[in-house]
């Protein structure tokens, strides 16, 4: 942010200071990520029994909300020096901070994002996108400048200043987006609803007896996985006999699902009352 701050004082480039603000984001949005993080990996408690890992699509709405409100200034400034030109000066000594900028940005940028994908961390990923964002947003900067430099055209400059805008405000609206989504309790993706259905098929055709499984419901939260459903079995079954059946079942899917928190309910396959549970309002 330093650096980018300073070749935007040297150049009074209008994309320089976009860049400049983008950067500013990134340091507002990494303070609330880190505080939320420490949150979010606080365990189970009397009053969060389900853990404190929703607390990280807080920080990934701070995040995009900061960003989009980031696109919505650069606009502005942008729109102002198209009506006021203004030429950019010295932009050699700019364009090589900014350079050096990139580099530092995209070097944490691939560490951020592949903890955040071994950690299941919506957070980690998040910062890491936007920083992958600014990096883009400096390519983008370099090559019109560069072209400012080479043509003399001084509406070039906040003309890449707009598009900028657009592409972060894009970026953030997308950040948002996930964590309303992550809010809302959604499901989780295809692939992992696909592994734990080909469990449930796979060990429940090996009975002797037919055996069922209906209400199967997933969510995320954070980087914990919750998934439930119920299994019907003969009436005739012992306790023990379906509880067997219902942990290897339990075994399979974390083996699947490592951070899945599995849920299981047994009814007797004969009784109606075993299906009211196929919607989630059960009929009264």
């Amino acid at each position: 942010m330093g650096l980018k701050t300073f070749a935007w004082l040297l150049t009074a480039s209008v994309g320089l200071f976009g860049d400049a603000l983008e950067s500013l984001v990134n340091l507002a949005a990494g303070v609330v990520a880190l505080m939320v993080l420490r949150v979010a990996d606080r365990p189970p408690d009397d009053d969060h029994l389900y853990g404190h890992e929703k607390a990280e699509y807080f920080s990934s709405g701070a995040e995009g909300t900061l960003i989009v409100v980031a696109a919505g200034a650069l606009s502005v400034s942008a729109v102002r020096r198209l009506l006021a030109p203004r030429s950019v000066e010295q932009l050699d000594v700019g364009l090589a901070i900014l350079v050096v900028a990139a580099v530092i940005n995209l070097v944490v940028a691939l560490v951020l994002l592949s903890a955040g994908r071994r950690l299941r961390s919506i957070t980690l990923r998040a910062n890491a996108y936007h920083l992958l964002t600014d990096v883009w947003t400096s390519a983008g900067v370099l090559v019109g400048l560069g072209a400012v430099a080479m043509t003399g055209w001084q509406a070039l400059d906040p003309l890449i200043a707009l598009g900028l805008a657009v592409h972060i405000g894009w970026t953030g609206f997308r950040l948002v987006s996930a964590s309303v989504h992550g809010l809302m309790d959604r499901a989780l993706p295809a692939a992992e609803v696909e592994a734990v259905t080909g469990v449930l098929t796979s060990v429940l055709a090996q009975q002797d007896d037919e055996v069922r499984y209906h209400a199967l419901r997933t969510r995320c939260a954070g980087a914990r996985s919750f998934v439930s459903f119920h299994v019907q079995v003969p009436g005739r079954w012992t306790v023990q006999q379906g509880h067997d059946l219902l942990e290897a079942l339990e075994a399979e899917i974390r083996e699947r699902l490592p951070e899945a928190v599995v849920f299981t309910h047994l009814e007797p396959l004969e009784d109606p009352r075993s299906y009211y549970d196929e919607v989630l309002d059960r009929p009264r």
